[in-house]
C-alpha cells in the first residue's frame, strides 16, 4: 500500500500537471467498491470545476476544486458546491495517472476525468481497495501530520499507549500516513525494538524516534518513495528509496551497521523487520 512518501510524490506530481486545468466531463465505472460517494455526486461535483490545488493529507490525495470562470456559473452546481474537494485513497494497488486521450485505457480503470487541456485524469485500481470521495472543504485526516508534528506533541501521543510501538506508529488516529515500511525504517534508525510498549519508551528514546521518523520520511519523499510492489508516481515512474532500506524487506540479510541478520516477526498482524542486536 502506498504510504506517506509515495502519496506525497503522487500528489506533488499531479499538482504540477493539472493545477489550473478544468474538468470538462467525468466517466465513472460500474464497480461499487471504489466509490465512497455516489457516482452522480462525483460527476456533479467534478464536472465544470477547475482544479485549484492538489496535495496530500495523510495517505489521501486531495484535489481542491472551484467553479471555473467560464463554466462555473453555467454548470448548475448549487451554491454549496462552490468549493469542493475530490479525495482519493489509493488503497493497495490504486494509481492516479495523467494520460493523453490516445493512451490505451488500462483494465480496472474506475474513473476518467477529461480535462480542458485535452489530457485525462485516470484512477486505476485492480484490487479495488482504493476509495473515491467528494465533499465540501474541510477534510483533515484522522490523526496528526507526522512530517510537522513537534517533539512534544509526538511524545504525548505515545506516553499513555500500552500498544507495541510498531502498532502505535501504524495507528492512523495517532499519526496519519505512516505505514509498514517507514515504521520499520524509523525504528531501526532510532534503535528501538518494534515490540517495546509505547509507554515504556523514555523521553530520550521518543526524541530519537521522532527525529528518525521525520528524517526517513524526508529522505523517502526526496527519493520519490519506495517501489516494492505496484507503486508508481503520476507519470508511471517508480521511486527508489527501497535501495536505502535498512530493515524492511531485508529478512536474513546482514544489518548494515552490525552485520547481524535482520529478523522478521509479526506485530499487530503486520510483517515487521528489525535488527535483534541494534534495536533494544
Amino acid at each position: 500500500m502506498p504510504e506517506l512518501p509515495e502519496v506525497e510524490t503522487i500528489a506533488n506530481g499531479l499538482h504540477k500537471r493539472v493545477a489550473g486545468d478544468r474538468i470538462d466531463s467525468v466517466w465513472v465505472g460500474n464497480k461499487k467498491e471504489p466509490l465512497k460517494s455516489k457516482p452522480a455526486e462525483i460527476v456533479r461535483t467534478l464536472e465544470g470545476a477547475a482544479i485549484e490545488r492538489v496535495h496530500r493529507v495523510g495517505k489521501h490525495i486531495v484535489f481542491h476544486l472551484h467553479p471555473s470562470n467560464d463554466r462555473g456559473a453555467a454548470s448548475g452546481r448549487p451554491e454549496s458546491h462552490k468549493n469542493s474537494q475530490f479525495i482519493v485513497h489509493l488503497g493497495m494497488t490504486g494509481r492516479m495517472l495523467v494520460a493523453t486521450a490516445e493512451t490505451e485505457t488500462a483494465k480496472h480503470t474506475h474513473l476518467i476525468a477529461k480535462l480542458a487541456s485535452g489530457r485525462e485524469l485516470r484512477f486505476v485500481d485492480p484490487r479495488r481497495f482504493g476509495r473515491l470521495e467528494v465533499r465540501q472543504t474541510g477534510f483533515s485526516g484522522p490523526g496528526s501530520e507526522p512530517t510537522t508534528i513537534t517533539q512534544e506533541e509526538f511524545a504525548r501521543l505515545f506516553h499513555k499507549s500500552s500498544a507495541f510501538i510498531k502498532a502505535a506508529l501504524l495507528n492512523q488516529k495517532f499519526l496519519h500516513g505512516v505505514g509498514n515500511i517507514y515504521a520499520d525504517e524509523s525504528l531501526i534508525r532510532a534503535g528501538i525494538r518494534p515490540r517495546r510498549r509505547a509507554n515504556t519508551l523514555t523521553t530520550a528514546e521518543l526524541k530519537k524516534l521522532h527525529a528518525a521518523l521525520q528524517q526517513v520520511l524526508k529522505e523517502a519523499i526526496a527519493a520519490g518513495g519506495s517501489s516494492v510492489s505496484d507503486y508508481v508516481d503520476a507519470d508511471g515512474e517508480k521511486g527508489y528509496f527501497q535501495i536505502k532500506h535498512r530493515a524492511y524487506g531485508r529478512e536474513g540479510k546482514p544489518c548494515l551497521k552490525c552485520k547481524t541478520p535482520i529478523k522478521k516477526i509479526v506485530v499487530g498482524g503486520r510483517g515487521t523487520h528489525y535488527c535483534p542486536n541494534c534495536q533494544r
